[in-house]
């Protein structure tokens, strides 16, 4: 049985992109408050696998998350790609007529935006989770309190459904990481069928650095899927580039590897794996 640490209680987006990845294979979830916990659950336990959400189609990147990969050493072994989708769920007893505020995750409340405007009487209360929100207000009894969270959730704590499908923007996505301790990895994947890869460098300040890698990528017929710059703290003006790559022939991505190393500073691969 394999052990996953997320971040989110059970019913979270975390919680359901895990089940999906893995399909039948029986996991242990290893619930966390924090990203932050999820990297110390591997680093405490090297035979536990991490599951942590990297950027939304709506929300963007998650910045910090990046720089919790980086600083960790641990490798990505795989993504998944979840469709998020929203609804405002409350107490049995409680209704459109008696719901006073909605408590969600920042992120899930501003993709419900739109829907939200439509109900200015609702207050919007911050948590730190979707699922969580729906747990607290049952558990706890809360009336006069909704939740915006995942239907499992919903259905999970015995939440009433208001509304489904509540989202501003139906193309609603996030992209999961699938991380682990370097020497577990090939456990989890194998190197023959990875055709994805990430990677992160910093360059030297000069004019035309970044074209040149880029340049050197292209003739490698190695193609970019997303480049994300970070600013290195305490270097003014230096930044941490963050690049996924997709290819179909193993051996001309580590050519092109090697052709960049020389004009990269740190560059490390974070993961090399197979794409959703």
């Amino acid at each position: 049985m394999k052990r996953v640490a997320i971040q989110g209680m059970l019913g979270s987006f975390h919680d359901i992109a895990a089940r999906e990845y893995f399909g039948n294979e029986q996991i242990q979830l290893i619930c966390c408050s924090t990203f932050e916990q999820v990297f110390d659950a591997i680093r405490e336990d090297p035979t536990v696998i991490g599951m942590t959400a990297i950027e939304n189609t709506i929300a963007g990147s998650l910045l910090h998350n990046y720089e919790l990969l980086r600083s960790s050493g641990t490798t990505v072994v795989g993504e998944h790609k979840l469709h998020i989708s929203h609804c405002i769920c409350c107490l049995p007893d409680d209704d459109w007529n008696t719901i006073q505020e909605v408590h969600s995750h920042p992120v899930a409340l501003m993709q419900c935006r739109d829907f939200l405007s439509h109900h200015p009487q609702l207050k919007n209360v911050e948590s730190e989770d979707t699922a969580g929100s729906a747990k607290q207000i049952s558990e706890e009894g809360r009336q006069h309190w909704a939740a915006i969270c995942s239907a499992d959730a919903a259905r999970m704590y015995g939440m009433k459904i208001l509304e489904d499908h509540i989202e501003d923007n139906k193309h609603n996505f996030t992209r999961f990481l699938v991380v682990c301790n370097p020497q577990k990895a090939d456990f989890l994947r194998s190197i023959a069928d990875t055709d994805k890869s990430s990677l992160v460098f910093s360059l030297p300040h000069e004019e035309g650095s970044l074209s040149q890698v880029l340049s050197i990528l292209s003739f490698y017929k190695i193609n970019m899927t997303k480049i994300q710059s970070l600013p290195i703290i305490g270097k003014e003006w230096q930044y941490l580039f963050y690049v996924d790559v997709t290819y179909d022939n193993l051996t001309r991505y580590r050519q092109s590897i090697d052709a960049i190393v020389p004009l990269t500073q740190e560059l490390k691969i974070l993961g090399e794996y197979k794409g959703h």
